[in-house]
């Protein structure tokens, strides 16, 4: 019988991916420490210090991995920020490898990767401690796989064992399952992708790549990476929902409206990139084999808008339809300098926008006048905390030894930790997030942030202010203009009241 023909997959551009990735690393290191830490830095460096197999509002990885950075070198921006500039020079990587298994070549490989690595999401995100260059990358590395299990390799053999129906070895699967598992450690967003693109599989097709063992020890494997964090959050009565419910309803400083995310939709990769993912939305539309993807988007698509997602939750499906489009746009320019050189430029244009806007690159002298701040909302919340942590101490200082510190939100705290020992400050406490099942204050006066005075009445007898929170810079942010209380005479033992400061988002 003749021997089925078998795509054949182009060889990975190791020098132009090196090259992009390089200069993509060596632009995050940059500027890795211009400003300061981001609050979602100072929290999860708090809750490393508090290890546990979960927190109400996340999985362990990330604080884990805080937590190893600062075991190194406490004081080290840079040495927190590297584990995320380097999982993000991976997914620019991964692009280009998504584009050779679409059977693109150095030129293709080159151009996915470029793409992804003028990326504003990919920039923003990779530039900070953040849960989500992580999940852009587990995301990322998924897609890959399952690109090698819909396509058929090289030589139609997988290796030490006969190949399936299409010559894709369905052991790649396991690959899937590891991934999926340590990424659902990372963040529970990538439920969602998943869970679309399998459904996806299911509808559409090629529903053959799920017809073998290796696909339920997949969903074995993740579950069984997944399940210390299950174990925490159904001892704690599953608190991650309400914080879910939270983030729909508006909680969070990146919460999103509907219109809102559809409309920042066209911003996360720069809106030069926009005719390349939709072009490659097309493709992965036209050609069957890929479907799957494109209609897993769609359904991601309606799933966040109806549902009060964020707009970057969509983050992880771009680098997959950037790949999908530089391949047939590699091929049509061939050999023409000209248009290479024009795609170059929109490239270069995107990247140095997207680092304007997401990246410290302004002194912070002229951020305020800037359109940076109306913009990305992380770049004030890596402003002043020094400052907040100082004039906490100032108001502190007068009032003796025994006076405990409340803070209104996890980050103000996680400063006060981080700053704080120069002062001679104590472990503050905060009703948010995982502060509050860290326990409440054992002190007859504490000096308050960001609360509102008719919250604090109803918590002590004598509330006097003590001032506001000023940055110094007019940076318009969480914190600034915030008002502090000296608070004393609690109304209530603080294992009755310390119910009413429970908040989460």
């Amino acid at each position: 019988m003749p021997t089925a023909a078998v795509r054949q997959v182009p060889a990975v551009a190791v020098r132009q991916l090196t090259i992009v990735a390089g200069l993509f690393a060596a632009l995050l290191v940059a500027f890795a420490v211009r400003y300061g830490y981001h609050r979602d830095e100072l929290y999860f460096l708090a809750a490393g210090r508090h290890l546990d197999w979960g927190y109400p509002d996340q999985p362990p990885l990330t604080p884990l991995l805080a937590r190893a950075m600062s075991a190194i070198d406490p004081d080290s921006l840079l040495l927190l920020r590297l584990p995320s500039i380097s999982v993000a020079t991976f997914i620019v990587i991964c692009a280009g490898l998504m584009a050779r298994e679409f059977g693109g070549g150095c030129g293709a490989q080159a151009l996915a990767a470029a793409s992804v690595a003028s990326a504003a999401l990919v920039v923003g995100t990779g530039h900070l401690l953040t849960t989500t260059t992580f999940d852009v990358a587990a995301w990322s590395l998924v897609c890959l796989l399952v690109l090698k299990l819909v396509g058929d390799p090289a030589d139609g053999r997988p290796p030490g064992g006969a190949c399936r129906p299409g010559g894709a070895d369905p052991r790649w699967w396991l690959g899937i399952g590891l991934v999926v598992g340590i990424g659902l450690q990372n963040k529970l967003l990538l439920i969602f992708p998943v869970g679309a693109l399998l459904l996806a599989l299911v509808l559409i097709g090629p529903r053959k790549i799920l017809a073998t063992k290796y696909f339920p020890m997949a969903v074995a494997l993740a579950v069984l990476i997944w399940l210390p964090y299950l174990w925490w959050q159904a001892e704690n009565d599953w608190p991650q929902w309400e914080m879910s419910r939270a983030i729909a309803g508006g909680s969070s400083g990146t919460s999103d409206s509907p219109a809102m995310f559809v409309l920042l939709q066209f911003g996360l990769m720069g809106p030069l990139l926009v005719p390349l993912w939709a072009f490659g939305l097309w493709r992965l539309w036209r050609e069957a084999r890929y479907r799957a993807f494109a209609l897993g988007y769609a359904l991601m698509f309606v799933v966040f808008a109806l549902t009060g997602g964020k707009a970057y939750y969509m983050g992880g499906m771009y680098p997959i339809l950037l790949a999908a489009a530089a391949v047939p746009v590699a091929r049509w320019f061939g050999t023409r300098r000209m248009w290479w050189a024009a795609v170059s430029s929109a490239l270069v244009v995107n990247a140095f926008v997207s680092a304007v806007l997401f990246l410290p690159v302004l002194p912070v002298s002229v951020l305020r006048d800037s359109p940076v701040l109306a913009i990305d909302y992380d770049a004030g919340e890596t402003i002043g905390w020094p400052e907040f942590v100082r004039q906490i101490a100032d108001v502190r200082g007068n009032l003796g030894p025994d006076v405990a510190i409340l803070t209104a939100n996890s980050g103000e705290a996680g400063a006060i930790e981080r700053f704080g020992g120069q002062y001679g400050l104590p472990r503050p406490h905060s009703g948010s997030n995982a502060y509050w099942w860290w326990g409440p204050p054992n002190a007859a006066a504490v000096v308050a942030v960001g609360f509102d005075r008719d919250q604090l009445v109803r918590l002590f007898r004598s509330v006097e202010p003590a001032g506001r929170i000023d940055n110094g810079l007019g940076i318009d942010n969480d914190e600034q203009g915030q008002p502090i209380f000296r608070c004393r005479e609690p109304r209530a033992a603080w294992s009755q009241s310390w119910p009413q400061l429970k908040r989460l988002g």
